[in-house]
């Protein structure tokens, strides 16, 4: 695994990468699109790399657990080979889920025990049970088995989170170096910055972090429901502390706005399941702002989604149409806000990287901005 810096920028900590993983090159700013159970909802393979343009997705280590199982996935040869995938991918370490489950679930200094959402039956994840799983689904970068402290939380909660994390971390990477790759390419284990809100909290976890001299350092624990400026300042706190020469990756965000802006901080990589979920709901992202596509207001609008737009679909289809689609609950409505936002996502960072090396993002962000966040 090797990550080169390409260019940065004057007046920003923004920088243009590659990311060179066992199944290919990542180009940074990256969005990775979000394919829990081994798909990204309504999004055929192919279509995520002819159209979308994906170069790298996730997969979810709680759920592939659940579904299809351990045994069906090693079986099949892991899952790049189970789903026809042959592009990078990431497995995150069912931490989030545990922490969603909190009526479900019980935390130990060993690990966690939890129950299916599916059936109720009762499971446990330790963090060397977290890598075998990751091991086995075979995923190109595993995250580590961490603690996603709520928000709001109190101080004395935040830390002994943050160190419990650590704890958990000097397992996974002990477990990492004696176990081998299964299927023949590098896996690589990506450790996770906590902390909360407390900037001493995570300065002093970042730095712990960044001991571990791990290939790929995450930020853990932000948009679970504080302020966006707050994640902005966690954000930018971390990348002061955080090398590098190393990728960074802020999990789990988020809007247009937040990734330029936490691209300006000096984040590399992130994933968020917003494009896919809204596109499911009528929620259309655009260059010149945001559609609720289910409005009456378009039913007579034949110009593109997105005229000049991300892909084809964008050009293709008109927003009457794909309001007609929504109003008759058509499945192929979903599909097509879905291939379009996905396809919008990565468009913006492809176009924040072309900024950053020419020269002008900052004041290209500037304006992207305030045009992503209209609504029309």
């Amino acid at each position: 695994m090797v990550f080169r810096i390409d260019a940065t920028t004057q007046g920003s900590d923004a920088r243009a990468g590659t990311l060179t993983l066992s199944h290919g090159e990542v180009q940074t700013p990256i969005f990775m699109p979000v394919g829990t159970l081994g798909t990204v909802k309504t999004v055929e393979q192919r279509l995520l790399k002819d159209e979308v343009k994906a170069q790298i997705i996730l997969g979810n280590t709680y759920h592939l657990y659940l579904r299809p199982g351990m045994e069906v996935l090693g079986a099949a040869g892991g899952l790049h080979k189970f789903m026809q995938w042959d592009r990078p991918m990431l497995t995150d370490s069912g931490g989030y889920q545990v922490y969603s489950l909190s009526q479900r679930r019980k935390i130990t200094e060993e690990g966690v025990e939890f129950r299916s959402h599916i059936d109720g039956s009762k499971h446990f994840f330790s963090p060397e049970k977290a890598m075998d799983i990751q091991r086995q689904i075979g995923a190109d970068i595993m995250m580590a088995f961490d603690e996603c402290p709520p928000y709001p939380c109190d101080r004395a909660y935040a830390t002994e989170s943050m160190h419990l994390t650590h704890r958990w971390l000097d397992r996974c990477i002990k477990e990492v170096a004696k176990a081998k790759e299964r299927y023949g390419h590098e896996q690589i284990l990506a450790p996770i910055v906590q902390g909360s809100t407390y900037n001493d909290l995570r300065i002093a976890s970042a730095k712990y972090i960044s001991e571990q001299d791990q290939p790929i350092n995450a930020i853990g624990g932000l948009s679970v429901g504080e302020p966006h400026e707050d994640m902005y300042e966690m954000t930018e706190v971390c990348c002061g502390v955080l090398p590098k020469d190393k990728a960074r990756y802020l999990m789990g965000v988020g809007t247009p706005a937040n990734l330029l802006e936490c691209i300006d901080r000096g984040i590399d990589m992130f994933d968020c399941v917003l494009p896919t979920r809204n596109a499911r709901h009528g929620l259309i992202y655009t260059r010149n702002g945001i559609i609720n596509i289910k409005n009456a207001k378009w039913q007579n609008v034949f110009e593109p989604i997105d005229e000049g737009g991300p892909c084809p679909t964008s050009e293709t289809y008109s927003k009457a149409y794909l309001r007609h689609l929504f109003a008759s609950k058509e499945y192929l409505g979903p599909q097509l806000a879905s291939i379009h936002n996905l396809s919008f996502f990565l468009w913006l960072v492809g176009e924040a990287r072309s900024h950053i090396v020419q020269g002008d993002f900052s004041s290209w962000k500037r304006d992207m901005v305030q045009r992503v966040q209209v609504r029309l």
